[in-house]
């Protein structure tokens, strides 16, 4: 199966989208067949804190007409922020779209975490994933999402994360941890940038389910 990405928002979080995708593809001995586009971070920034959702879908669907142009058979958006507008954009595309949340759910019940914390955009961490978690709770630094938001998007857009920034969300996991949650989930694409798995608690990072769905997906292991 052609797997297509929604690409740019950020850059960082796309490299690592391609790195992982295509190592997994590689590990079941098949080749992946992918076209990525680029998209304008800073569009999904502005419409993402307005929440302008169905002008974003708007904004992208030249973007998945391109991919289906190129020969995709299904598309995705690298970005748990973009899929504020999922829905919107999903009753518009000309591609069926592979969500990055819905596989999350059954992943973190699967896992025996009763209750995970969030880190990532305002709006994932605002609305626990968007409201699409129901056999686990979320919680988050309610007094901080304002803060923790700024310096992530500051973060993506950089595309590097500084020692400081990086201590800054390491103790906000912790944090999390002794607030009950179990794992942290590193619900914001461009986190990788921040945790490498030296964490002292256990880290779920929501790009690796999403990869795995669009792995087997692209190996035939899978139906959208």
């Amino acid at each position: 199966m052609h797997i297509g990405l929604i690409g740019g928002i950020g850059v960082a979080a796309t490299i690592v989208y391609y790195q992982r995708l295509t190592d997994a593809v590689a590990r079941r001995g098949k080749t992946l067949d992918l076209t990525i586009v680029h998209a304008d971070v800073q569009e999904l920034i502005r419409t993402n804190l307005a929440d302008l959702r169905e002008e974003q879908a708007r904004n992208w669907l030249p973007l998945l007409v391109r991919l289906k142009a190129a020969g995709c058979d299904v598309a995705a958006v690298t970005s748990l922020g973009g899929h504020f507008c999922f829905d919107e954009l999903q009753a518009i595309s000309p591609l069926p779209l592979i969500s990055a949340v819905t596989p999350l759910d059954a992943h973190f019940a699967e896992q025996g975490h009763a209750t995970v914390g969030l880190l990532g955009t305002r709006v994932v961490m605002r609305t626990k994933l968007y409201g699409q978690l129901h056999q686990t709770r979320a919680i988050a630094l309610e007094d901080e999402v304002e803060s923790l938001g700024q310096t992530y998007q500051d973060m993506a857009v950089a595309g590097v994360c500084s020692p400081e920034r990086r201590a800054l969300f390491r103790d906000a996991g912790q944090r999390l941890i002794d607030a009950g949650a179990s794992a942290v989930v590193l619900a914001g694409t461009d986190l990788n940038l921040a945790f490498d798995g030296s964490e002292p608690y256990p880290v779920i990072d929501a790009l690796d389910v999403h990869v795995d769905l669009l792995a087997r997906l692209a190996t035939g292991e899978a139906t959208p």
